[in-house]
């Protein structure tokens, strides 16, 4: 039979290392759970476009910021009506005016929150490295829709209007 004090120190040893495994596991379990609840307005990402497309339009606004960049960023439309389920794009300009090559990726959220895991998006340049030559000029595309699931939800069905904001980071930093 093992004694009290050797066993004390193994329990604790034991609980240590399970903690420090579950630190690591923290993130990805932590990006999982957003992705599937669209917890802190984490958007979705489809494969797939609705099958029904509602009348109601909601009003989406998007804001366009960079982080210790050398870049113009900006939207097209700073507002678009998007009728739920209709696939939309929203088009961005980006321009490097700075001497060098730099490269930078684009983050997002939405606003509300409680909205984020109805917007489906199903092709952004959003977590991909973008890189840009001096005196470069750019597009890219978002291509999204909102879930008609939004209205069976009591959080969101009122809802008029929501807020889409990109910030491009340099690279370095992400």
């Amino acid at each position: 039979m093992i004694q009290k004090k050797t066993l004390t120190p193994i329990i604790l040893a034991v609980i240590f290392f399970i903690m420090f495994s579950l630190s690591f596991a923290a993130v990805p379990l932590y990006n999982l759970f957003c992705r599937v609840t669209g917890f802190g307005g984490t958007t979705q990402i489809s494969k797939n476009i609705p099958k029904i497309i509602l009348d109601k339009k909601i009003s989406v606004r998007f804001d366009t910021n960079v982080n210790k960049l050398p870049w113009n960023f900006k939207i097209k439309e700073n507002v678009i009506d998007v009728k739920i389920g209709q696939v939309s794009k929203a088009e961005f300009e980006v321009e490097n005016y700075g001497n060098k090559t730099t490269y930078g990726v684009a983050s997002f959220n939405v606003s509300p929150s409680s909205f984020g895991k109805y917007f489906s998006k199903l092709g952004c340049f959003c977590f991909e490295k973008q890189k840009l030559e001096a005196g470069e000029k750019a597009t890219y595309i978002l291509t999204f829709y909102l879930d008609p699931d939004l209205m069976s939800d009591l959080s969101t069905k009122n809802i008029e209007d929501v807020t889409l904001s990109y910030t491009f980071f340099s690279s370095d930093y992400y």
